[in-house]
C-alpha cells in the first residue's frame, strides 16, 4: 500500500514535468497563442493528445467500474461514436475552416444574429463547467481519500490545489502549451491501464491468451443487446445515442473542435479525426477489459466490491496492488482528468472572450484581460467542484452524460437548423426556444413511464432536445428570400 509521503512525491515530480513543459511553450505567447496555438500544431500530436482530452478521469475509474452493471454495453455507444465522428470530419470541420473560426459559435452569429451567437456560447460554457467539474472531481476525491485525509487536509483545500496547479501550467500558454501536456498525459493514462493489467495478468499467473479467456468468459463481456427493445442497453438506442453524443459533445464542442482548429489545414484536422477515432475503439476496450479483471481480481482476493463503484479501481491500485503500479495509477489518474479540465478551462476563456465579450482588443491590455477572465473561470470550477461532492451516488460517467442531454440539445438544434435550412428566424427569440427545448424534454423523461409504459430511456433524449429545439427553431422562421 502506498503512503501518502509516497503518492505526494510522485505528484510533484509529475507536474514539474507539466511547469517544464508550460514554461517552454508559453513564452512569448499571444492571444493567437493562446487560443489556437498559432493554428501551427502538428496533427499527429493534436491526434494522440485527444485521446486523453477526451476519455479523462470519468472514463480512466467510472468506465472499469461500470462493467460491473453495463458489461461491455458502452462499446455500442463507442461505435456511434465512430458515426458522429464522421460527420464531424466531413461536414463540421470544412465548415470551421472556411470561415476560418476562433471559436465554432461565431458560425451561429454569422447564420442568425448576435442572440443565437451568445446563446450557443452560453450552452457550451454551462456544459463545459458541469463536465470539467465532474472531471476534477473524480481526481480530488481520489487525493482526497487517500492522501489529504491523513493528514487532515479539508477537501476544499484539495479542490484549491487540484486547480490551481492547472491554471499554473496554463494561464500563458493555453493551447499552444495543451497540445504538447496532452501527449504526456495521455501516455501516462495509458500506461496505468497497461501496468494495471499486467500487474493483475503477474497475480493470477495468466498470460496474454489467459487474460483474453478471462475476460471473455467472465459475466462481464457481454457486448450486444438486441434482445430487449425497452432495455437501455439496446444495441440501435445506444449506437443511435453515441452519434449524437460525439457530435455534440465533440463536433458542437469548443474545448475538442479548439485543438482541431489549431491544425495548419483542414487536410491535417481531418486525419487526426479518423486516427483518433480509430484508436479511441481500441482504448475503450482496453479501459472495459481492465473492469472486468477488476472485479475477477476483487472476486479471487474476496476482496468487498465499494458501494460506489467510482471507487473500486482506487481501492485495488492503492491498496492492494504493488507501490509501484499504485504510484503509475494516481500519475495515470491525474493524467486523464488534467488533460480534460486544462483544456476546458482553456476553451472556457477563449469563449467568453471571443464570444460573449467580444471586444477588439490587442495587445498587452488584451493580455490582461485574458488573464482575468482565465482565473475567474478557475474560481467557477472550484465552486462547482465542491458542489459536486454531495452528488455523487452513482457512476460519474452515467450523470455527466444525463446532464449533457439538457445542455447539448439545443447546440444540436442550432447547428443542424443552420446547416440544413436556408430559412431565416427571429433571432431574438432563440433563447427562449433554447430555454424551453430541455425543460420540455425533462418533462419527458419524467414522464417517461405513463407516455411510453416499459420502455427505458437511455440517452436519445439528446437527440430529442435537439430536435424539439429545431421544431422551435422553425415554428420562429420563414423563408430566406
Amino acid at each position: 500500500m502506498l503512503s501518502s509521503t509516497y503518492i505526494i512525491s510522485f505528484v510533484i515530480g509529475y507536474f514539474c514535468l507539466l511547469f517544464a513543459i508550460s514554461w517552454f511553450t508559453g513564452r512569448k505567447s499571444d492571444n493567437s497563442s493562446f487560443f489556437l496555438a498559432n493554428r501551427n500544431a502538428p496533427w499527429f500530436v493534436v491526434a494522440y493528445g485527444m485521446i486523453g482530452a477526451s476519455l479523462s478521469g470519468v472514463t480512466f475509474i467510472s468506465v472499469p467500474g461500470w462493467v460491473e452493471t453495463s458489461q461491455f454495453s458502452y462499446m455500442q455507444m463507442v461505435i456511434g461514436y465512430m458515426l458522429g465522428y464522421l460527420v464531424i470530419a466531413t461536414v463540421l470541420m470544412p465548415l470551421y475552416y472556411r470561415l476560418k473560426l476562433t471559436t465554432i459559435y461565431s458560425y451561429l452569429g454569422t447564420r442568425f444574429g448576435a442572440a443565437s451567437h451568445k446563446t450557443g456560447a452560453f450552452y457550451f460554457l454551462l456544459s463545459r463547467v458541469i463536465g470539467a467539474s465532474f472531471r476534477l472531481y473524480l481526481v480530488a476525491m481520489v487525493l482526497q481519500a487517500f492522501v489529504f485525509d491523513a493528514w487532515n487536509v479539508p477537501f476544499w483545500a484539495t479542490v484549491i490545489v487540484t486547480i490551481g496547479l492547472i491554471w499554473v501550467y496554463t494561464f500563458r500558454g493555453g493551447m499552444r502549451t495543451i497540445i504538447w501536456t496532452d501527449m504526456l498525459q495521455t501516455t501516462f493514462m495509458l500506461l496505468a491501464v497497461v501496468l494495471s493489467i499486467g500487474f493483475i495478468a503477474a497475480d493470477m499467473n495468466l498470460g496474454l491468451n489467459g487474460l483474453v479467456t478471462s475476460v471473455s468468459e467472465s459475466n462481464f463481456s457481454k457486448m450486444f443487446f438486441f434482445d430487449d427493445f425497452n432495455d437501455k442497453k439496446f444495441f440501435f438506442k445506444q449506437v443511435f445515442s453515441g452519434a449524437f453524443i460525439a457530435l455534440a459533445m465533440t463536433g458542437l464542442d469548443q474545448d475538442m473542435m479548439q485543438k482541431n482548429l489549431s491544425c495548419r489545414n483542414l487536410k491535417d484536422a481531418q486525419k487526426n479525426m479518423f486516427w483518433f477515432s480509430f484508436i479511441l475503439i481500441l482504448v475503450n476496450l482496453l479501459f472495459l477489459s481492465l473492469g472486468a479483471l477488476l472485479y475477477l481480481y476483487a472476486e479471487s482476493h474476496t476482496i468487498t466490491i465499494p458501494g460506489k463503484t467510482d471507487q473500486l479501481f482506487p481501492l485495488l491500485a492503492l491498496k492492494h496492488f504493488s507501490p509501484i503500479a499504485g504510484a503509475i495509477f494516481i500519475l495515470g489518474l491525474i493524467a486523464a482528468a488534467y488533460s480534460s479540465a486544462d483544456s476546458a478551462l482553456t476553451a472556457l476563456t477563449t469563449s467568453y472572450f471571443v464570444d460573449i465579450r467580444k471586444k477588439d482588443e490587442e495587445g498587452e491590455r488584451s493580455v490582461w484581460v485574458r488573464y482575468r477572465v482565465h482565473f475567474v473561470f478557475s474560481l467557477i470550477l472550484l465552486v462547482f467542484v465542491i458542489f459536486f461532492q454531495q452528488l455523487n451516488n452513482d457512476a460519474i460517467i452515467d450523470k455527466l452524460f444525463k446532464i449533457a442531454q439538457y445542455t447539448y440539445g439545443p447546440l444540436l438544434g442550432l447547428f443542424f437548423f443552420g446547416l440544413f435550412t436556408k430559412r431565416k428566424i427571429k433571432d431574438g427569440m432563440v433563447p427562449l426556444i433554447c430555454i424551453a427545448a430541455p425543460v420540455i424534454t425533462y418533462l419527458i423523461d419524467k414522464n417517461a413511464e405513463y407516455l411510453f409504459g416499459d420502455y427505458q430511456i437511455a440517452y436519445e433524449l439528446l437527440a430529442v432536445n435537439g430536435a424539439l429545439t429545431f421544431l422551435g427553431l422553425w415554428l420562429i422562421s420563414s423563408k430566406n428570400n
